[in-house]
């Protein structure tokens, strides 16, 4: 059953005790906080680290196991990106300023599960599915 970015995006959010929160804040559905206007785009606290302009990817749930870190420089936009043979990803950090889509496909097929995040800043230390493949789209 595919879940719905708006969905998933509070699904997340909501796995994050709120005590891993500054004075309280409440985890809004597109960010994991709240930031006035050209306020730097910082990591929350109790929030797994993963740099601005980076797609971070955990092999294991709640941001553990083997992190993997990509770059705009280095990721053709709307170009299906493979994880390497052998692995798989469970949590994820968007911060590339672009909207990613995850595939549970190696190939980035839509038969399987896939969803879409976006990119100021999307915390999911849960993914629904395992994760083999992701796309960078154009804003």
């Amino acid at each position: 059953m595919r879940m719905t970015v708006l969905a998933a995006t509070l699904a997340a959010t909501a796995l994050v005790p709120a005590t891993a929160l500054p004075s309280g804040a409440v985890p809004s559905a597109h960010s994991a906080q709240e930031r006035s206007p050209g306020a730097p785009h910082a990591v929350p606290a109790g929030l797994a680290p993963c740099a601005a302009g980076q797609l971070c990817l955990w092999a294991g749930p709640d941001f553990t196991g083997a992190r993997h870190a990509h770059e705009l420089s280095t990721v053709d936009i709307e170009s299906c990106v493979p994880l390497p043979a052998g692995s798989h990803a469970q949590a994820l950090v968007n911060r590339t300023g672009r909207p990613v889509t995850t595939y549970q496909s190696a190939e980035c097929a839509e038969t399987g599960e896939f969803e879409t995040y976006p990119g100021d800043g999307t915390w999911v230390p849960r993914s629904p599915y395992t994760v083999r493949a992701f796309k960078i789209w154009e804003n």
